[in-house]
């Protein structure tokens, strides 16, 4: 074997660089709470924008400690397709219009309608 050859070494699954000299980024740790009492905390970048609220592991919100309660989102409900369409036609005009498309497409499979 050539004497340049590595031994014992699995290449690229172990870095050869030591963490001597390396700082970790600083962080800050948040304490949020929920309703019941259930205390959660998270670890942020200290330039990192703090959230309000914070979904547990149990999946209750959490609300900050020492922060102010978020405001209320009073802003319009997202309108899904279905709102959209029941804002232009009525339930049973849906169902003439269903059963028609379905009759045109059994007729062109062939099957008995």
């Amino acid at each position: 074997m050539s004497d340049r050859s590595l031994r014992g070494m699995r290449l690229g699954a172990q870095s050869m660089e030591s963490e001597a000299g390396v700082e970790p980024a600083p962080r800050q740790r948040v304490e949020y709470r929920t309703e019941g009492g259930e205390q959660v905390f998270v670890t942020f970048a200290s330039e990192a924008e703090i959230p309000a609220t914070w979904v547990s592991k149990s999946g209750k919100e959490a609300l900050l400690v020492n922060g102010h309660k978020p405001d209320e989102d009073n802003s319009k409900p997202v309108r899904t397709h279905w709102d959209m369409l029941l804002e232009r036609r009525s339930e049973e005009e849906l169902e003439e219009i269903l059963e028609e498309r379905l009759k045109k497409i059994r007729a062109a499979r062939g099957e008995n309608v």
